[in-house]
């Protein structure tokens, strides 16, 4: 009998062992004390494909930056930096200098992935002369704190969207699609870090009561772990493809 398609791809990648071994992580218990978010939220964000009809409807063009920045956008878990595009568009059109992280699809922590977004930022900030604006998308979000933690001297500002960087690492809705890709548990990440912990520079964090992958508290943080929060009333997924998400990333940049 033909295998599923899934389990045919991974075959090409992993053994049947290893395949097997990311099967069992992704049905550990969810535990006790972590929830994400609930099924309606979760579902909601399937809007996020007829967004670019809603822009259509009601286009818009951001308003000139007082000040151009220098930003780099950090994908989500299992995101391409095209994913972002539309954000990186409307950036630019209002005056600032937009970079990639320099890799592919985010598919999760690996030994040397904050290694190479630290080469991608130092390098950002000697062409340009400038510290950098990092504007993480959940996972990516992470990613931002940890290189702003061990180079803060190119990085102006940190602003988290969605990132679940608060509280326990599987009160969201995509832990089990992580251990699976990524082939670890979200608390165990092959590289040293204190995830909560507070960048030496401005941190702020954009989070939403709307979010269906990471539960608000963990992407709005505690005191202490970020300079402030912002709510907003967008999807998850809208933080990076709706209009409320990229004005409140344009009134951040503006805010310096």
């Amino acid at each position: 009998m033909a295998s599923h398609p899934l389990v045919a791809t991974a075959s090409s990648y992993w053994s049947e062992s290893e395949f097997a071994r990311r099967i069992a992580l992704a049905r550990e218990p969810q535990p006790e004390d972590a929830r994400g978010p609930r099924a309606g939220l979760f579902a909601a964000e399937l809007g996020y494909v007829i967004e670019p009809i809603r822009r259509g409807l009601d286009p818009w063009v951001p308003a000139v930056a007082r000040c151009p920045r220098t930003v780099m956008l950090l994908p989500g878990f299992g995101a391409h930096p095209v994913r972002m595009r539309f954000m990186a568009r409307q950036l630019e059109a209002a005056g600032h200098r937009v970079k990639r992280w320099g890799q592919g699809f985010n598919l999760g922590v690996t030994p040397h992935t904050l290694d190479r977004i630290e080469d991608r930022l130092v390098d950002i900030h000697a062409r340009f002369g400038e510290p950098v604006h990092l504007v993480g998308w959940s996972l990516g979000g992470v990613y931002a704190r940890e290189v702003a933690k061990r180079r803060p001297g190119a990085v102006a500002k940190v602003v988290t969207l969605g990132t679940p960087f608060s509280g326990n690492p599987r009160a969201n809705n995509g832990w089990r699609a992580y251990h699976l890709i990524a082939g670890h548990r979200v608390e165990e990440p092959p590289v040293d870090c204190e995830v909560s912990a507070k960048p030496p520079v401005e941190t702020v964090a954009l989070w939403s009561p709307r979010d269906g992958v990471v539960h608000p508290r963990s992407a709005c943080g505690k005191t202490g772990e970020r300079d402030r929060a912002v709510a907003l009333r967008c999807t998850h997924m809208g933080f990076v493809h709706s209009r409320e998400g990229i004005e409140a990333v344009l009134r951040e940049l503006d805010s310096d």
